[in-house]
């Protein structure tokens, strides 16, 4: 929770107040000394700005003396934040639930004495897995290559070496973040990341973009610069070559009726798919995420359970699940840094989603997203919830008999 609360104190910083990079890009400011707006010149793809990497040692400064415990029955996310923390003084040898239900970075600093069963690193390596047989896809050759994938969210450390070369193009819009934010990196990899991602060989067209603004000291919802930021990944596709266009863009935020300018994104969501180009946004489609257990490979369907954040809530089996709590992402504090996150959320499952449609795309070039929906939850699988055969927990994506599937529509 500490995270997440640092998080909204430093965006609504950055909202406050964010001078506009030096660049030699065409530059737009409509809000000068606030927001950014850095396109690539005329007819060309560049990447118009490098946002510096983001520093989380302020989460737990020092030391820490004590780790936080889990409570399950408390409706908040990232509990035991430990990235970026330094646990060198503290003995953790009975604290195996806790740690299970912690998140952690790169830079997180572990004491010597830690419980059996718990391993940093086995576990990042077991949340970079997609899951579910992806990697299996990619090796035969399935990777989305010649597909291009669209992300509009917030800044992005470009240079990550997850997804450094397949970034085609970075632009801001409306951008209010100085250096880069945690959704970037995590979006971005979920997608493409080279050992994270769903299409590892899609290339990647990113749009750091701020949807709304700070009024009178509060924050104002305005969906037009998302309508903007999609107008402008269609102008983008208009000039690339047959056989690398983009058919995917993914947009990590839901979009309703209470949100100024929401009327404006349906208006270039539509635009957008005369062009060939489905967008993948939260709700845009019935799906859902999946927990997991962490100590389980993310291979075996029988690892993952109903999603961290609607555990209370009533489930009913009528969306398409995908993997979505305990990944490990690219992170914004370093271009080699990795985060294993506890929690997910939507926000994890939507680049998920544009990545399977991605793949779709590479193996049927003339795939609609009513296509992809449909097989999708064809063949789909449902498991047993907990061991209890009463209570089934479906309909769980199966990418290969999914891509298997859609290879074979003619």
């Amino acid at each position: 929770m500490k995270r997440f609360i640092c998080l909204i104190m430093a965006i609504s910083i950055l909202l406050a107040g964010c001078a506009p990079a030096k660049t030699t890009q065409t530059e737009i400011s409509e809000q000068p000394g606030k927001y950014r707006t850095l396109l690539s010149p005329k007819n060309k793809l560049s990447i118009v700005r490098k946002p510096g990497a983001a520093d989380y040692s302020f989460i737990n400064p020092g030391k820490m003396k004590e780790l936080p415990s889990y409570d399950p029955d408390l409706d908040e996310i990232w509990q035991i934040d430990l990235s970026s923390s330094d646990l060198t003084e503290l003995d953790l040898s009975e604290r195996l639930n806790d740690l299970l239900n912690a998140s952690f970075d790169s830079k997180t600093q572990w004491p010597d004495k830690l419980p059996d069963g718990f391993d940093p690193q086995m576990l990042m390596e077991l949340g970079k897995n997609p899951g579910l047989g992806v990697r299996e896809l990619h090796k035969k050759g399935v990777t989305g290559k010649g597909i291009g994938i669209a992300i509009i969210d917030q800044s992005l450390l470009v240079d990550h070496v997850e997804y450094k070369e397949q970034l085609k193009l970075y632009e801001e819009i409306h951008c209010a973040d100085e250096e880069a934010v945690i959704f970037g990196p995590v979006v971005a990899s979920i997608a493409v990341g080279k050992t994270v991602g769903v299409a590892p060989e899609a290339d990647l067209y990113y749009i750091a973009e701020t949807h709304g603004d700070v009024k009178n000291g509060e924050f104002e919802w305005d969906l037009s610069w998302i309508a903007k930021s999609i107008d402008r990944i269609v102008e983008i596709n208009k000039i690339l070559p047959k056989g690398e266009k983009i058919r995917v863009i993914s947009i990590s935020l839901g979009v309703g009726g209470k949100m100024n300018g929401y009327e404006q994104v349906f208006d270039s969501i539509e635009k957008a798919k005369q062009e060939g180009i489905y967008t993948v946004y939260v709700d845009s489609d019935p799906y859902f995420g999946l927990g997991r257990d962490p100590l389980k490979s993310p291979d075996d369907i029988t690892s993952f359970t109903i999603g961290d954040f609607w555990k209370n809530q009533r489930y009913e089996n009528q969306r398409l699940l995908v993997p979505m709590d305990y990944r490990c992402t690219a992170s914004p504090t370093g271009v080699d840094d990795y985060v294993f996150y506890k929690e997910g959320g939507m926000n994890w499952t939507v680049p998920y989603i544009a990545g399977l449609y991605a793949l779709a795309c590479q193996v049927n070039p003339d795939i609609t997203p009513e296509d992809f929906w449909r097989e999708a939850f064809s063949t789909s699988d449902t498991i047993s919830v907990d061991n209890n055969s009463q209570e089934k927990l479906g309909k769980i994506v199966n990418p290969i008999k999914l891509i298997e599937k859609i290879g074979k529509i003619k």
